[in-house]
This record gives structure tokens, sequence and C-alpha cells, in this order.
């Protein structure tokens, strides 16, 4: 980190956002935005050139690397630069896929400004920048096991998810009502759940389903 202001790097791919984060960020006087990219592929590049003392990063960028994979590729650079991802996506397998591949903090753009800024700064001396309640499911997600459910059952819960019925989803699948009944009995043993409704809460969570 440097001794006067700490160098940042801006990585979003959508334009007008990305000026908006690059003016919050300078007008403060600990922080100096030294780079700006808009896709992961050209995050490495700038990084690389700029040696940021942090990266602050969205989780979605378009085709190609998101910005899971930029923390993971930044954080395994020479010197690497701390990584703040900074995106609208709160999903608990987005945030312990980002902190797993070396993320300092991760917060939602409608986040209170100097939270933003004070989260840059901190995470440049090296802190870890989760808030309280994000670092509960960070850990409560680690400590589930992943399911690990088939390509049929993530089919058949998709279907629940869009509120067909047995009989809507045999019908589309081609296959029996007692299969789907079945197939949904070891999709709720999996997920640990009793009903429909929790199933695809927990499938969401997880990011098995969208």
């Amino acid at each position: 980190m440097s001794t006067s202001t700490v160098r940042v790097v801006v990585v979003e791919d959508h334009p007008v956002t990305r000026m908006g984060i690059v003016a919050l960020l300078g007008q403060d006087e600990r922080l100096s935005v030294v780079g700006q990219a808009g896709t992961g592929e050209e995050a490495l590049a700038v990084v690389e050139t700029e040696r940021p003392d942090v990266v602050v990063t969205d989780l979605r960028l378009g085709d190609g690397m998101d910005g899971v994979g930029v923390t993971s590729a930044v954080r395994a650079m020479r010197g690497a630069p701390a990584v703040l991802v900074l995106t609208t996506y709160d999903t608990d397998r987005d945030i312990v896929r980002a902190v797993e591949a070396g993320a300092a903090g991760y917060l939602l753009k409608d986040a209170d400004p100097a939270d933003i800024v004070g989260a840059v700064v901190a995470a440049a001396r090296g802190e870890s920048v989760l808030s309280p309640a994000l670092a509960q499911r960070v850990v409560a997600r680690m400590g589930r096991q992943q399911a690990d459910l088939s390509a049929r059952e993530v089919e058949i819960l998709t279907a629940v998810a869009q509120g067909l019925g047995n009989k809507q989803i045999a019908r589309t699948l081609f296959i029996s009502e007692a299969t789907v009944k079945t197939h949904l009995v070891h999709v709720f043993t999996k997920l640990d759940v009793d009903s429909r409704t929790a199933a695809v809460a927990r499938a969401r969570e997880d990011g098995l389903i969208g």
C-alpha cells in the first residue's frame, strides 16, 4: 500500500456504473483511481501495468472472465493487490466463491457510499471487510455440504420454481408423475428440506438453479 494514497483499479462492465464508482472513490483524498476495465481480461492487463493496492470488481462482467476469476488471477500475482467485490448479487454461493478466491471483502452496490470508501481503505490495510451478517452466512454456507443434484433433479426443481405441478412436469419431461415424485423426494433429502417452497429457496441460495 502506498504511503500516501491508495491506488485503485475499478472493474465494471457497465460504463455508467463504472463512472459512478470512479467518481465516488475519486472524491476521497485517501484514494486514487489509477485504472479502469470493462472486462476481466482487460482488468488483468491494467493491474499488471498499474500495480494498484486494491482492485474493486463487479461479480458479473458479461462474457468471459467474471469477478471471481479476476479475484483468483489477481491474487496469484506477485505483490498481489487486495480485491474487493462490489456487486448487486448477494447469494451465499457467490459470496463464498469470492471469498474462497481470495477477496478481502464483498459489498453490495446499494451500501452507504462512506462504507464502500472505508472498505477500500481497509482492504488496502490488509483487513477483511465482510459485514458481520455476510460473514455469518459465509461460515454457515461453507459448513453445509453442497448438495449434488443430478441434471434431471435440477430440471425438475427448475420446473417447480416456475410454478408447474407434478402432472405438468411429467408431461413436459415425458416421464411419469410417480417418477417426478421420486425425484422430488431425493431432492428434499439432499437439500435437507421438507417442502417444494423450501427446496426452491435452498437451491437458489446455493446457486443450483436460477
